[in-house]
């Protein structure tokens, strides 16, 4: 199963925070294939560096490839094009979401999130199938 992790998902996980055991046992499931953009892992390094600092802010990006979290670099024109129109149509939504929400609609996949407040008003869009871990 294809998983596209969002920025917060990781962030909850990083910190312990709740819903930081729904993360970790989606991303140690062997049968999910779990990824996140750039983008997104952009927003993760920034957050962390922030609070602990560039070097062990390294660690954790390191930590995220060693429990075989994909990072996905995908900006075709087509890719990018679609992130701009989800950015211009949906109300409400950060430039970062619309990365992963663009990435779990191109891999038919699942996008696991925190962030209710964006993401529920997308439900009855059918754009992806969208997880909460809290």
């Amino acid at each position: 199963m294809n998983i596209i992790l969002d920025a917060c998902a990781i962030i909850a996980f990083f910190r312990n925070e709740k819903g930081a055991d729904v993360v970790r046992e989606i991303i140690t499931n062997e049968s999910n294939n779990s990824m996140i953009h750039v983008v997104n892992l952009c927003e993760i390094y920034y957050d962390f560096y922030r609070d602990i600092g560039e070097v062990e802010t390294e660690k954790l990006i390191e930590e995220l490839q060693y429990i075989n979290v994909k990072t996905r670099f995908d900006l075709t024109d087509s890719f990018w094009r679609k992130v701009a129109k989800y950015k211009a149509t949906i109300k409400r939504i950060s430039l970062g979401d619309c990365f992963a929400l663009t990435l779990a609609n191109q891999e038919n996949g699942i996008l696991v999130t925190s962030d209710r407040k964006e993401f529920e008003p997308l439900i009855p869009l059918n754009l992806c199938q969208i997880n909460f871990i809290r």
